[in-house]
């Protein structure tokens, strides 16, 4: 089906004179989660991670995707003629430099208006033009062969109470607005669906697992403009929209809108978030190129969402009590199976208050799927999980007051000297982070050797960066900040007092184990005036047989009895009998 595919492709391509096409995993929202509608990344090759890029050209298609994905993406690429491309440097575009390669000057690279940000063009154009190859931007190019395309999804909108977001959308619109004028911009167009969700406090459910929905914002100095299908949005709603000086338009109508602004307006754009369609729409207005302000309120949480913060971690940490309790007791009985696990984390949490659904498909990996980075147990043929070995378990829930993340890995047998040395380096890694005080102005990528610096020691590593920022009932992967090596992106961005970040150092050895341990961390004052240190927030015991205790130091065993006695005393008194007992096991100090 895969070849077929790429058939029919080739052959429009052909038709048009084109030598190359470059297909991102995205949207027109530049969105790392897109709806099923923009998947045509997906579609083509089968591929379903959340980080690559398919190029297909006449005579060679191939997968570019990071070291998260190398396994998975071998794996569902097999049986077609697409290629996969290992990424070294998880951000640098390997296939620019394949087509520099492999084509001609004067050939013809296509790339949909919609799919690819205004920077990723003008950083495409500026490298393939060193050998006379063109860009050309086309109009969803894909659409021309993609049958039985799903349509874009309709599901409806819902208010998010200020009673969970702390502050309503009036004021929020207040605070972009105020950096608007301090930055001369009589207008801010906000295409990221997280921000739109956050500004206005309102989620949908258009995409898999994040609370969010297709639209567009443009905010002016005094007029708001909310673009989306009006059948969205259910009329009380609109009618409270409209009374609060939001004027609703049609989602098409952005390109329109864009068109009609004249020479003597301004309009603030962040181009790494702006589609080449949108940008190119705006004909006359002078352009103030700058990061979103949204995406930079949205990362602090306000008191109100970090109180929550703390409590929605807890009834969490009851739901995977239930789930982890029941798997280690029938696996004395029975298998369980990978996907059967996932399910019942989904079911325990689906039973606590405010519950909406997973902030992401659970990763259950069981030995040697732990190794697949962001594995997805299947339905039919997932792994049996016995009584021995390890499991690595990264799940996570979408409550209305709140969004979690977690990993623990645990082992069923006393593991092998290997799996203790690496694990512990990991623990190690972790608690070095977790148990960091810094000055201001600390950037995430100061912050991530502190996380590898035991595994480096004993020549390990591990390919992923290690954080992200977390969204309040929204994307749980969300910029701008996070812990990741290098200068640009998250490593760029400065920590600041009320960021949700993950600390999720790991280790992976192919087709054998894999190992994660993930809390999240609230940035918080520090007692030392101008310094910054983290205060842990998610509560559940991390599994302390697989750690090799001679490597660890007293400070570090002092950290991890202090975690495990704060995790008893939130968990233990919300549970009863057996299960108390076994958490008190769990934390027991060491």
């Amino acid at each position: 089906m895969i070849n077929s595919r790429l058939a029919l492709l080739r052959t429009k391509m052909q038709e048009k004179g084109y030598s190359a096409y470059i297909m991102p995993l995205c949207d027109p929202h530049q969105s790392e989660y897109p709806a099923e509608y923009w998947k045509s990344m997906a579609w083509i090759s089968g591929f379903t991670g959340s980080a690559g890029t398919v190029m297909v050209a006449l005579d060679h298609a191939g997968l570019w995707t990071d070291s998260r994905y190398f396994i998975q993406g071998a794996q569902e690429l097999a049986g077609s003629s697409i290629q996969l491309h290992k990424m070294k440097v998880q951000f640098h575009p390997g296939f620019i430099d394949w087509i520099l390669d492999n084509l001609q000057e004067g050939d013809t690279v296509i790339a949909d208006g919609a799919m690819i940000s205004l920077a990723q063009r003008d950083k495409y154009e500026q490298a393939l033009s060193t050998k006379g190859i063109k860009l050309h931007i086309t109009d969803d190019f894909i659409g021309s062969v993609w049958s039985e395309r799903p349509s874009i999804p309709l599901e409806k909108v819902f208010d998010h109470p200020v009673t969970y977001s702390g502050l309503g959308r009036t004021d929020k619109i207040a605070a972009v607005r105020k950096q608007m004028a301090e930055k001369g911009a009589d207008y801010h167009l906000i295409t990221t669906l997280d921000d739109i969700a956050w500004l206005f406090n309102l989620r949908g459910r258009d995409v898999e697992c994040n609370p969010v929905f297709v639209s567009y914002c443009i905010l002016g100095s005094k007029e708001t403009y909310l673009f989306i299908n009006s059948a969205k949005l259910p009329t009380e709603l609109a009618t409270e929209l409209k009374s609060q000086g939001i004027e609703l338009r049609p989602y098409d109508d952005i390109t329109k809108f864009l068109e009609q602004l004249q020479s003597s307006d301004s309009i603030l754009i962040d181009k790494s978030t702006i589609n080449v369609q949108l940008y190119t729409a705006i004909k006359a207005a002078t352009i103030i190129d700058s990061a979103l302000i949204t995406r930079q309120l949205k990362a602090i949480k306000n008191p109100t969402e970090i109180d929550h913060f703390r409590k929605v971690h807890v009834k969490d940490a009851i739901a995977l009590s239930h789930a982890f309790f029941w798997l280690e007791k029938t696996v004395l009985e029975r298998p369980v199976s990978e996907y059967e696990f996932a399910m019942r984390i989904q079911q325990c949490r689906s039973e606590q208050a405010h519950y909406f659904g997973e902030s992401f498909n659970a990763i259950v990996g069981y030995k040697g799927n732990g190794a697949i980075i962001h594995y997805r147990p299947p339905a039919e043929g997932s792994a049996d999980i016995h009584n021995d070995g390890i499991l690595l378990v990264d799940s996570g829930g979408q409550y209305l007051d709140g969004t979690t993340d977690i990993t623990r890995t645990i082992t069923f047998s006393p593991p092998p000297a290997e799996q203790k040395n690496a694990y512990t380096r990991v623990l190690k890694g972790h608690i070095a982070l977790a148990r960091a005080v810094f000055p201001k102005g600390t950037r995430g990528g100061q912050l991530d050797i502190l996380a590898r610096n035991s595994l480096w020691a004993d020549g390990l590593n591990y390919g992923h960066g290690t954080g992200h920022g977390v969204g309040f009932f929204l994307n749980v992967h969300e910029p701008p900040q996070g812990f990741a090596p290098g200068l640009t992106g998250r490593a760029a961005t400065i920590q600041k007092a009320g960021m949700v970040t993950s600390n999720e150092p790991g280790h992976y050895v192919a087709d054998k184990y894999g190992i994660r341990i993930e809390n999240l961390v609230l940035a918080v004052p520090s007692r030392t005036e101008g310094f910054l240190e983290f205060e842990t927030i998610t509560y559940f015991p991390i599994d302390t047989q697989l750690i090799d205790f001679s490597l660890l130091t007293k400070d570090e065993v002092a950290w991890l009895n202090a975690y495990h006695a704060e995790v008893k005393a939130k968990l233990c008194p919300l549970l009863e009998g057996e299960m108390k007992v076994w958490m008190e096991e769990k934390c027991r100090a060491v």
